[in-house]
């Protein structure tokens, strides 16, 4: 699962938190300021470090499918964090501000020996172009944002996480149905649920028979799941099957 790390801890960032956990992903919130570093400001996040910036982006390290969004207080803060960040592995990066801010912030990234080509792949300003100008419509540009851009990654990209249950993960699709090969969900033992293989009626079975698999310890199964009668019976044009591939993940 990708790790969206927050650098900064204010109006914006929280209503991102709120809308990230709802997109599965694994939210890390940094701040120096103990007021807005919290764990009662941000409940939904897996970690909250309060501290200087730099030293929350060494204790975390990188990897290749963390997405950042600064959104710090300050000029040099955003600064200094995007120089982190781009020293490291990341899947994205996009950092708020005017287009202002942000040209000066890339005149000294430059200047300090950052290539052009780096500096391009940055999100600056953050977000899609909708128009947003209240910290919760920011949020939701820079959500389309983070959805929009780990879709064009592949599902292939997106771990699943750590722990027991069983893997559930499309291997074949035919027709229209809404979720592509690759797609995954890990069924945990309690029955809750990482990851989608598209929802209703074929989401459903495939967790109930994943939960059958894991109470009989089954280490690896196929089913295959038709959307078709479903579809019809709901006067819907979509339809199509998808076989779905099951293991058994003990730890």
């Amino acid at each position: 699962m990708e790790r969206l790390i927050l650098c900064g801890g204010g109006h914006v960032s929280l209503e991102l938190a709120h809308i990230a956990a709802r997109l599965e992903f694994e939210l890390v919130v940094i701040d120096d300021r103990g007021e807005f570093a919290n764990k009662e400001r941000f409940p939904m996040a897996s970690q909250v470090l309060c501290m200087p910036f730099l030293e929350a982006l060494d204790q975390l390290g990188s990897r290749e499918d963390d997405f950042y969004a600064i959104l710090t207080r300050g000029h040099a803060f955003d600064k200094d964090c995007l120089a982190h960040i781009l020293r490291g592995k990341y899947a994205y990066v996009g950092m708020i501000g005017s287009k202002t801010k942000v040209a000066a912030v890339r005149k000294a990234l430059e200047e300090e020996g950052f290539s052009r080509e780096t500096l391009d792949g940055v999100y600056a300003p953050i977000g899609l172009k909708i128009g947003g100008q209240t910290p919760a419509e920011i949020a939701v540009s820079i959500a389309a944002q983070l959805v929009e851009q780990r879709a064009r990654r592949g599902p292939e990209a997106v771990r699943p996480p750590e722990g027991p249950g069983v893997l559930c993960t499309i291997v074949e699709k035919h027709g229209s149905a809404p979720r592509g090969v690759g797609t995954w969900m890990l069924v945990r033992p309690d029955g809750s649920c990482a990851g989608t293989i598209g929802g209703g009626a074929v989401e459903y079975q495939a967790r109930q028979d994943a939960l059958s698999l894991w109470q009989a310890g089954v280490e690896h199964a196929q089913q295959e799941y038709d959307l078709s009668h479903a579809a019809a019976e709901l006067g819907m044009v979509c339809g199509g099957r998808v076989k779905v591939e099951f293991r058994l993940r003990k730890q």
